[in-house]
């Protein structure tokens, strides 16, 4: 089989989860090579999400990795035995694959946890909301270009109103709300949309106010992923050159911990809602 030209995300960190349990067993991709009869070559196609690996074979490397973690080796096998391809693969060569990445990573999560300081998160937001947001980037997209991603941003709420839909809670700063990406119609709207995906539990919605205190992380944007287990969790950040996926434990921790901190200056949701239901009326 050819190896991948374009592995996805979730195809990356299957492999380099391989890879962290080998180096952990203090081994050397030659060395467990023949254990699949395979070269070292292959082994680190394999780890670098370049080719395929069956569930039987996982679990094979697993045990010669002496991983007695039953829990986080069926997570891998079940990585490994995915087949079905997500709405997002309808989008492939038309959008960048990092857009494909974030709609796969958000339908395998757990649960997700967002923090937001400049723009309402993509997963609440209205079509004229994303038009405005993604035409503003320069050069301007045409239109052919601009209608496919507000198209594959709408698409990505799917995984908060499906049938079990993925639990979902964001942090809002108070800009964010107010900042006038398109008109006030616009801003008005988008407000009562929050309002909508909250009253229909598709989301937990909390604000952090200009008035709070505590408060020292307006650079902080993030969407902590829950993964099967805490050791597969990732984190989304986006940057001016594309979305970053961050899954070293190191990392993770530290991300868990600004969290917290964020957590600890948003009202809760209750007042949060009316919050962003006085917001919507001075519109």
């Amino acid at each position: 089989m050819a190896p991948r030209s374009q592995p996805t995300a979730r195809q990356v960190r299957l492999g380099t989860e391989l890879r962290r349990l080998r180096e952990a067993a203090g081994l050397k991709a030659r060395e467990v090579a023949g254990l699949l009869s395979s070269t070292s070559a292959q082994m680190s196609q394999v780890e670098a999400g370049l080719a395929g690996v069956s569930g039987e074979r996982v679990r094979r490397l697993a045990a010669h990795y002496a991983c007695a973690d039953e829990a986080f080796i069926d997570a891998l096998v079940a990585m490994a035995s995915e087949r079905a391809q997500g709405w997002w693969e309808e989008y492939r060569g038309v959008l960048p694959p990092v857009f494909l990445d974030v709609a796969e990573t958000e339908h395998h999560g757990a649960y997700l946890r967002e923090v937001v300081t400049s723009h309402v998160p993509g997963l609440l937001q209205t079509p004229d909301y994303a038009r405005a947001v993604f035409g503003y980037m320069v050069p301007e997209l045409p239109e052919s270009e601009l209608k496919p991603r507000i198209e594959h941003r709408i698409k990505r709420r799917s995984v908060l109103e499906r049938e079990v839909p993925v639990p979902y809670e964001t942090i809002i700063h108070e800009a964010a709300l107010r900042i006038l990406v398109s008109d006030r119609s616009t801003a008005r709207a988008q407000l009562k949309e929050i309002l909508r995906a909250i009253e229909c539990e598709h989301a937990t919605v909390r604000v952090i106010p200009f008035a709070g205190e505590g408060f020292a992380g307006a650079g902080i944007e993030m969407m902590y992923v829950g993964g099967a287990l805490p050791r597969l969790d990732t984190v989304l950040c986006d940057a001016p050159h594309g979305t970053a996926f961050i899954d070293a434990e190191s990392q993770l921790a530290r991300f868990r911990a600004l969290l917290h901190k964020v957590e600890r200056a948003a009202l809760p949701p209750v007042e949060s809602r009316d919050f962003i239901h006085r917001l919507t009326k001075e519109l």
